[in-house]
């Protein structure tokens, strides 16, 4: 190994060890300062009138067809939609590839140039996993027809694209394109007029912001993007579900997470790495609506169940005074779960020998979610013999009201009947009153 080698790998191994230390830290810790609290949760208003709309999709790994459907549906949606139709944009948030491998280039080119129509432009950025190829930049210019940074203005939006540098590993930008996200920031903030939002688009969540930003978050980006009100940033990177009101949040600009196009992960008490029962496919895409007066709407939508999952308005970005999706203001209009009066629970094995466990969801406050149940099962002499915390698969859109979890095959015995000890936990660790049921196992 060279010495240029060993020092890249020392860099690389310093900034791995710098971002696990980053990812063990609560995410809240983070969002308690600056943004305010007491504040109601707002509503779009009826006589909301968007001068512009644009779709999001990210981390779509080779999932060509996802990223055909989005368009195609996106289409269907808007192209008659009352009162402003049209789509006027569509942004790729980067890894788009697996390893950064040209043929992924040319399907996922081939695959927006048959969908995507000649009037609407899209802009694509790189990922990480883009950046695993050392013939990135090659790559990119040889496929697509847009700078690899770049500002488009889409109905008088300065809309920022930010694919950036690879600088000592996949993880860091350089110097000279972080410099540039900072002037193109500050020059769309000189040009812009009647209080129009600006637009950030890039790959791995600004750190310490939005859902996963703690494990999947660049805090090279945080002090670029701070103290620019007007600024929404949308990133992907994580894979958290966009379902988790965290994957908004507010202090000195508005951060977005958006999800992704394959498979989610998720944390249960902050250690990440989760993928529970449900975790793929995952097909989420984002719709954004602003108007010219710094209005702005951020949807959530589910391409699998073709449903709206999530909404939320902005009524003046320009104003951080008046911000209302910070973690202290979101944790406060968040309530405790709760269990229907009749729930119910039973246990039966599966196909594959394991035991499924099955009981009545709880209900999350309308917005809120329930991010996961903590589980006790007692025997016939009240000894535990089973206890976790099982992640809740709220970023699966079914009408299901019943929660399901495998939880192993020698945990339970035919005919005996157990105590269930269940409560609820909400995104901001709001805690249900246990539900406490028996069952017999089948």
């Amino acid at each position: 190994m060279s010495f240029a080698e060993i020092k890249q790998w020392v860099i690389g191994a310093v900034f791995g060890v710098f971002a696990v230390l980053l990812a063990v830290l609560p995410l809240q810790g983070t969002q308690h300062l600056l943004a305010p609290v007491g504040k109601d949760l707002p509503t779009t208003p009826d006589d909301f009138l968007p001068t512009v709309r644009l779709v999001i999709f990210t981390d779509t790994h080779n999932h060509h067809d996802r990223v055909a459907n989005a368009i195609d549906t996106a289409y269907a949606m808007f192209d008659t939609a009352a009162p402003y139709a049209g789509v006027d944009g569509f942004f790729c948030l980067g890894d788009f590839s697996s390893v950064g491998e040209e043929s992924a280039y040319i399907n996922y080119a081939n695959t927006i140039k048959a969908h995507v129509r000649e009037e609407t432009p899209i802009i694509t950025i790189h990922g990480n996993h883009e950046f695993k190829n050392d013939n990135y930049r090659d790559y990119f210019s040889a496929h697509f027809d847009h700078d690899f940074d770049t500002v488009t203005t889409i109905n008088g939006f300065s809309c920022i694209a930010f694919s950036g540098e690879r600088s000592t590993t996949e993880w860091t930008f350089t110097p000279r394109s972080l410099k540039w996200l900072s002037d193109s920031i500050k020059t769309a903030e000189k040009n812009r007029t009647d209080g129009r939002a600006i637009f950030v688009f890039q790959h791995p969540h600004p750190w310490g912001t939005v859902y996963g930003s703690t494990v999947w978050g660049d805090p090279q980006l945080n002090p670029i993007f701070s103290g620019h009100p007007a600024l929404v940033d949308f990133s992907g990177h994580s894979h958290y579900p966009m379902n988790d009101p965290r994957s908004i949040n507010q202090s000195t600009y508005t951060a977005v997470g958006c999800g992704a196009m394959e498979y989610f992960e998720l944390d249960n008490n902050y250690l990440p790495g989760q993928h529970p029962d449900g975790y793929d496919p995952a097909n989420q895409m984002t719709v954004l609506e602003a108007d010219n007066d710094g209005s702005v709407r951020i949807q959530g939508y589910d391409l699998l169940s073709d449903t709206y999952f999530c909404e939320y308005y902005i009524d003046n970005v320009n104003d951080c005074r008046s911000y209302t999706y910070g973690y202290n203001n979101m944790a406060l209009h968040d309530k405790a779960p709760v269990f229907p009066n009749d729930a119910k629970a039973a246990a039966a094995r599966n196909e594959n020998g394991e035991w499924v466990l099955c009981f009545s969801e709880a209900q999350a406050a309308p917005g809120f979610i329930v991010h996961e149940y903590n589980v006790t099962i007692l025997d016939d002499k009240n000894k535990p013999c089973y206890h976790e915390n099982l992640v809740n698969d709220y970023f699966v859109i079914d009408g299901d009201d019943t929660a399901a979890f495998k939880i192993g095959a020698d945990t339970l015995e035919s005919g005996k009947t157990y105590k269930l000890l269940v409560v609820a936990e909400s995104a901001y660790h709001k805690l249900s009153k246990p539900l406490v049921v028996t069952f017999t196992a089948q």
